[in-house]
């Protein structure tokens, strides 16, 4: 959205955009130019050989200097677009000041010089009288000085229109910041609901008690990939993203887990390539969706509940299981897929994407990479 904001900016800003208020304003900055050189000198015979000329001297006059505050507009507004993408206001604003008005009272300059080569190829050399040479030269600077206020202008709107879409970007980091933090809280108190879930606490606790009688070897290996679970989302429940390769190695302490207390009932495979692991996901999300298969699938010697984890290519990695619904499946107490779509949608902009079939639910996870 911000993108977009600010292509709309510079599309706003182009030499193309809004022809019909330049239009407008040709006419104001010939009638400011006569404004001013009227109030300098009224009494400058200037304006009383302009009268006297006849009606087609006056026309020709008035649409040359037509012609003139038109390109006076355009080179304003071209010069300063092209110097936005080189010399920014808001990287070198001194330099910028100093080039875009030396650039424009040049090229006015020229403007004035190509203006006067047309009025003597239309009237021929006359021998102006030192008074009109003086309005002449008034002419020529107050034209030069209209032409900066039209810069200053330009420039004036221009900034204005960054501060308001500064303003709105702004506003929506605040409001993505807010939506993040509600989301980062909700996540954090559903995992700490999963560590203080009495289901998975009685069940993995039960497990080590009966291993600590059985076989004290396994026990320990189950107490250390326990205590690995339990620090990883101390650890990463406040991060925004994890390497894949953290998230592996978690939901590796996480399949020892389940393979010690479900047996071959819940068979996880886990194929992904080295070159992905270099890649960020949100934290808790791939162990999210083993829970969730977990908890809502049959998994029996006879139908065991098989999940999968692999990578198609090198941007996002596949979990899918069979479907085999439990009738009265366990209220789940885990993130929630709504919750990992947002935390993708505020931190990338990309979904996972959710394949249901009647015998296969798949979740594509996009890989994020910086």
């Amino acid at each position: 959205m911000i993108n977009l904001q600010r292509e709309h900016h510079m599309e706003a800003e182009s030499p193309k955009h809004n022809r019909r208020l330049r239009l407008i304003l040709i006419p104001v900055v010939m009638l400011l130019i006569y404004l001013l050189s009227y109030l300098m000198d009224p009494d400058n015979a200037f304006w009383i050989c302009s009268i006297k000329g006849g009606s087609k001297e006056l026309l020709v006059e008035i649409f040359l200097d037509l012609t003139l505050s038109w390109a006076i507009i355009e080179t304003s507004t071209g010069i300063a677009y092209s110097l936005e993408k080189k010399f920014p206001w808001s990287e070198s604003s001194l330099i910028r000041f100093m080039m875009q008005t030396v650039l424009i009272i040049l090229c006015v300059a020229t403007l004035l010089y190509l203006q006067d080569i047309v009025f003597t190829l239309i009237y021929g050399d006359k021998n102006f009288s030192a008074q009109e040479r003086l309005g002449i030269w008034q002419f020529f600077m107050v034209t030069l000085l209209v032409s900066v206020m039209v810069s200053a202008v330009h420039t004036g709107y221009f900034l204005l229109e960054r501060w308001k879409i500064s303003m709105s970007e702004a506003s929506d980091l605040r409001i993505k910041s807010l939506e993040f933090k509600e989301i980062a809280m909700q996540a954090e108190l559903q995992s700490l609901k999963l560590q203080l879930d009495p289901h998975f606490m009685f069940n993995n606790f039960s497990t080590l008690s009966e291993l600590i009688n059985e076989n004290t070897q396994t026990a320990t290996l189950f107490l250390e990939n326990l205590s690995r679970v339990y620090r990883y989302m101390i650890q990463n429940l406040k991060k925004d993203l994890v390497t894949v390769k953290d998230e592996i190695t978690f939901v590796n302490a996480y399949v020892f887990l389940i393979a010690i207390r479900h047996g071959e009932n819940v068979r996880i495979h886990i194929d992904l390539e080295e070159t992905i692991m270099k890649g960020f996901i949100p934290p808790i999300t791939i162990q999210l969706l083993i829970e969730n298969a977990i908890k809502h699938n049959i998994a029996t010697a006879q139908k065991p509940l098989i999940i999968h984890i692999f990578s198609v290519d090198q941007s996002s990695i596949t979990v899918t299981n069979n479907v085999q619904l439990i009738a009265h499946s366990l209220p789940s107490t885990s993130l929630g897929l709504q919750n990992i779509e947002d935390r993708y949608r505020l931190l990338s902009g990309g979904l996972p994407e959710i394949i249901r079939t009647s015998d296969q639910f798949s979740v594509v996870l996009p890989v994020i990479d910086f």
